[in-house]
């Protein structure tokens, strides 16, 4: 007879994705953190009580069926031959700091944390490689989850599978995480589709420790689908060799002692998605090309944040006044901004807590 458990935690990292020319390519994990503090007891007939604090605690639903960890989390469950949670789940509380719809990887977040909740809820003993197939079938950009699971400053993409694998690789998120209906119980959506072994590979680069990420937050949300619309479908060939130029100097060089602030600065231009978003966030050209190592030392590299609005500037040291000379520039559009300076840290944790 297995022990009784009692309290696990899982935390899961913010991510900043791109970093300039690494447009879906690369992630690094930030020293925000989602995390979920899973309770056990008793064996119980009734559904698991889901509470929130922090960032979006006012947005997001606390039912089971509805709520993304959780729904994520019963996708990997019945990946794995469970078809509902266990019945000595009694609680999950989530305390979130990564902000909505900022750029800084909440729904990979959400993504990681229901995987590894699924993991634990069923005691599946997943390889991180396995874990981050689940997620790939929900999140199909690597770039977040990937950061967000195993930290650093990490380079990922999506494997070519054959025929059967790259079928399942495709199948619409609606079947893999269906809508459930309001009368939804373990008898609805029981048979999701399972991810093929080996959808995403990694690699993690070299880091400077003395690198710090300032994130300056511009007060209003910017969804990854919208920002996404205003991409083009092709590119220049001139545009696509400028970031692949700028992409393989960049991923040794924040891994470099000292850093080159002339080399990262020029490293981490865009022209492939940052030009075209420039039109949802007024002030982001000047905040790009205003803010330099001259203008401002101690700067290495500025750029757009995932999909925006935050602007992710990397320094090592100096982050006050950089973040002060953002704040300037989008006051002139009327943008309020707030700024945090965070490092950059390891990946996704997940430990049992021993009460008394």
């Amino acid at each position: 007879m297995s022990e009784p458990r009692g309290t696990v935690v899982i935390k899961v990292p913010a991510t900043s994705a791109n970093l300039g020319p690494g447009f879906d390519v690369v992630g690094l994990s930030l020293s925000l953190y989602l995390t979920l503090i899973v309770k056990f007891g008793p064996p119980s007939p009734d559904l698991v009580n889901i509470t929130y604090s922090g960032e979006g605690a006012d947005e997001v639903p606390l039912d089971p069926y509805r709520n993304l960890m959780t729904r994520v989390a019963l996708y990997v469950l019945r990946c794995n031959n469970h078809r509902s949670f266990p019945p000595e789940l009694v609680s999950i509380h989530a305390d979130n700091q990564i902000p909505f719809g900022r750029g800084l990887g909440s729904s990979g977040a959400a993504v990681i944390a229901g995987v590894l909740l699924g993991n634990t809820l069923g005691k599946l003993n997943l390889s991180r490689e396995r874990m981050l197939d689940h997620a790939l079938m929900v999140e199909r950009h690597p770039d977040n989850v990937t950061a967000a699971l195993v930290g650093g400053f990490v380079g990922s993409y999506l494997r070519e599978l054959g025929p059967v694998a790259s079928e399942a690789a495709q199948v619409p998120l609606s079947e893999v995480l269906p809508e459930y209906p309001p009368n939804a119980g373990e008898d609805w959506g029981l048979s999701p589709p399972v991810p093929p072994l080996g959808i995403g590979h990694f690699v993690r680069f070299g880091w400077n420790p003395s690198i710090k990420a300032v994130a300056i937050i511009p007060r209003f949300e910017l969804s990854t689908a919208k920002a996404r619309e205003v991409l083009p479908t092709e590119y220049s060939r001139k545009d696509l060799v400028f970031n692949i130029q700028r992409l393989a100097v960049l991923t040794t060089a924040l891994g470099q002692s000292p850093p080159d602030p002339e080399l990262i600065y020029e490293a981490m231009k865009d022209r492939v998605h940052q030009p075209y978003r420039t039109k949802l966030i007024p002030g982001l050209p000047a905040v790009t090309s205003s803010l330099t190592p001259e203008s401002h030392p101690g700067l290495l590299g500025i750029c757009l944040s995932g999909a925006g609005p935050t602007i992710l500037a990397l320094a090592t040291h100096n982050f006050e006044s950089i973040a002060e000379g953002a704040r300037t520039i989008f006051q002139t559009e009327n943008i309020q901004v707030d700024w945090k300076l965070l490092e950059v840290v390891g990946g996704s944790q997940t430990y049992e807590v021993h009460e008394n």
